[in-house]
This record gives structure tokens, sequence and C-alpha cells, in this order.
């Protein structure tokens, strides 16, 4: 447990002892989520991953010519937080599930109340994820009602916050305004909660404004999250690589 607060020590030690570390925090784990009511805990998770899997998000509309169709997109694999960090500047969590469950690197996590971090590391058993609240993360964002997009950020600092940079400075903001995913990174569908706005600096003489986001999700009780794998990645990845 020492030796994974550091970053490249953290990286090896679930490449090369992942097994015996993620069966300590998930030993640790399953005692607590047992006193939580473990069995109505999975039932009702799996049941959002089933629903997750029938929200609009989750399908594209092909153009046939002729008449068009919904094919699935993404799927959501529900895994359990074991582990998880939130005061440092570089956070991480630990997840119960990983390659053997079709989890790899890349894939986006979210929760029930939004944007959680991206795998970084896998196991057979166990996933690394680098959490939003990570000082190198940066997520493609969109704002909600006029659908311009910024980034977004975490200054290492108070972890229910986070700033969304880059935004065009004609572009005006309000308190209360939803930042959600932009859908350009091929990580996160389009339209997953971020946060909402919080304050909003109009930076005088500059091409961009900055504003500060109230997460939506409470980083300091995580536990189901999703990991979305999108059908789509590798050919879009591609396409994207034959583009540069």
């Amino acid at each position: 447990m020492f030796l994974i607060q550091n970053d490249y020590q953290g990286s090896i030690l679930i490449n090369t002892s992942g097994k015996l570390t993620g069966s300590v925090f998930n030993s640790y784990n399953n005692i607590t989520h047992y006193l939580s009511l473990k069995k109505a805990n999975e039932i009702l998770s799996e049941e959002n991953t089933r629903l997750r899997q029938q929200l609009e998000e989750s399908f594209r509309m092909i153009d046939t010519n002729t008449f068009y169709t919904k094919d699935t997109a993404y799927r959501y694999i529900h895994s359990r937080v074991i582990n998880n960090t939130i005061g440092k500047q570089k956070n991480y969590l630990i997840l119960n599930k990983g390659l053997k469950h079709g989890i790899q690197k890349d894939m986006g996590v979210i929760s029930s109340g939004g944007v959680v971090g991206t795998v970084v590391e896998v196991s057979q058993n166990f996933a690394r994820v680098m959490s939003v609240l990570h000082i190198r993360n940066k997520i493609n964002a969109r704002i909600k009602k006029n659908r311009h997009l910024g980034n977004l950020e975490w200054n290492g600092k108070d972890y229910k916050f986070g700033l969304l940079t880059d935004i065009p400075s004609h572009v005006e903001l309000v308190k209360g305004d939803s930042i959600i995913t932009s859908g350009n990174s091929n990580i996160f569908p389009e339209g997953i909660s971020i946060g909402i706005v919080e304050e909003y600096y109009n930076n005088a003489g500059n091409k961009f404004n900055t504003a500060v986001i109230n997460f939506t999700v409470d980083f300091n009780n995580l536990y189901d999250v999703y990991v979305i794998l999108n059908l789509d990645k590798s050919e879009l990845d591609q396409i994207k690589t034959m583009a540069e």
C-alpha cells in the first residue's frame, strides 16, 4: 500500500504484483461491502448497467439511403472501486475488474454522477484509473446550452472543483450552466455530466476565458462505476491516425 502511492512504483506494482495487491484491497473492500448489503447493491448496479445500454447516448444512427436503424455503439462494464485517493495532485482508483472482464487501457470510467477518469493500467483481475483529480488529466468538454467546446482540468486543490479552460471569449457562461463530455475523444460518449459552472472569469484581452466547475461526481464517495467500451474506437483511432 505504501509503494502504490508513488506513480512509477505504482505502475510497476499493478503489472508485476497486481493480483496480490488487488486481492488485499478487494478482501478489505468485500468486508465493508457485505456490511452495506452487498447483494442488494450488486443487483442494483447490474440493472443500472443494463439500463445504460438502452440510453440514447449508447446508440448511433446509420444512413442506408433506404431506412434508419439504431446500432449499439457503447457497452458498459460494471465495476467496483476498491481503492481511491483524492488528497494528492495525481490521484488514482483501482477497480476490481480487469482484462478477463473486457477492460482495456484508455477506456473511460463514469459513475451515476458523471465522469470519473480513464483506465491507464490493466492486469487480469484489476484496473488502475487516472482520476479526473489528476493534474495531468485533461478531458474534452462541451457547454450543454450552446455546444461550445472547452477543456476540463484540475488544479490539484479542492476535490470538489475543476477548471473549464479554453472557452472562446465571445461565449457567455453563468452560474448553474451544465458542462458535459464533448464526444470528441472516442473515450466518453457525448453528454456525460462533468459539472456545473460555479464561477466564470472573463479574462480581458485574452481570446479564451476560464470557469470554475463544481463536479457532479462526489470523488470522496465512489463505489460503483461503469467502464465504457466504445465499439468503434479502434476504427476511429485508425482514421484519425491516417488523417495526421
